[in-house]
């Protein structure tokens, strides 16, 4: 028996890349054994249009991106980088239609209209803004939620001052990019110290939802990151029931929603916390 929420997934996106380096392809490919363990289904991602990616990117970054003029030594010019990304775009829009959750690398949430954003030096292992082309493209009223353990400052550069989104971001304080220290506009921020742990980080999600409940949206957006994970690149001491609580929480705004894959490097861990997160939502 096939479980609810359906991923988005093509093993198209296991093409590239290096094992050493943290956002490899092996993390999807042991995250997805575990969800196809567990009884989802899935559905083929095909990449975005190249109309939904200028709704979010500029023309001149986009042909930038395509023809390998990339100066980042972590979001490297891997060969045929541009047709993944649109890949990896195309199932956060597959996601948003179907209120289901794209496991596709690479993820996007620091990448902002013209590449590195709000000040970073790099584009922290993304090149187009998958929950962002998302969004936009379905073209509701949205709120979005980033769960990553990192600040999207890209998703945040991109939305600030626009209406019909609230971007809400938990995340940990003085890593990569080093934003985030304050809510501005639209945008709420919420920091939190290393390691701080379940207790303090459900209570700071709770406080950021009621504020986020203040305005009206049609639908959630969520930046499904898992590298606060404890141990992981930006652990905030979370465990496997945590993403549990946070899906149930959630599921309690009684809004359509969908998952788009941003960081979260454990591989077999990852698979669980998201069926974790799921199992939560419902």
């Amino acid at each position: 028996m096939l479980l609810g929420t359906r991923i988005v997934f093509s093993r198209r996106c296991l093409e590239y890349g290096v094992q050493y380096h943290p956002e490899n392809s092996a993390r999807v490919a042991e995250a997805y054994d575990v969800l196809r363990d567990h009884g989802y289904g899935f559905t083929e991602s095909e990449p975005a249009e190249e109309d939904a990616l200028l709704r979010i990117h500029g023309k001149e970054y986009l042909e930038g991106l395509k023809d390998g003029e990339i100066e980042d030594p972590d979001t490297p010019d891997y060969e045929g980088i541009y047709e993944y990304a649109r890949i990896a775009a195309g199932g956060a829009i597959a996601a948003a239609e179907s209120n289901g959750f794209s496991l596709m690398r690479p993820p996007g949430h620091h990448v902002g209209k013209n590449g590195s954003a709000l000040g970073a030096s790099t584009r922290g292992f993304c090149y187009l803004n998958n929950i962002a082309i998302a969004v936009r493209h379905l073209g509701k009223s949205t709120l979005i939620l980033d769960i990553d353990g990192h600040h999207g400052n890209g998703t945040q550069e991109i939305f600030l001052n626009k209406d019909g989104v609230v971007y809400v971001s938990l995340h940990r304080h003085y890593i990569y990019p080093g934003t985030g220290e304050r809510s501005t506009a639209n945008c709420f921020n919420y920091p939190l110290d290393g390691d701080c742990g379940q207790e303090v980080y459900l209570r700071t999600l709770d406080k950021a939802l009621r504020e986020a409940g203040k305005h009206d949206f049609e639908c959630v957006a969520v930046s499904a990151g898992f590298d606060s994970h404890s141990g992981d690149l930006a652990s905030l001491g979370l465990a496997e029931e945590s993403y549990y609580e946070i899906g149930r929480r959630i599921a309690s705004l009684e809004r359509p929603s969908f998952f788009v894959l941003e960081g979260g490097y454990s591989g077999k861990q990852l698979g669980r916390d998201i069926v974790s997160l799921l199992k939560g939502f419902g």
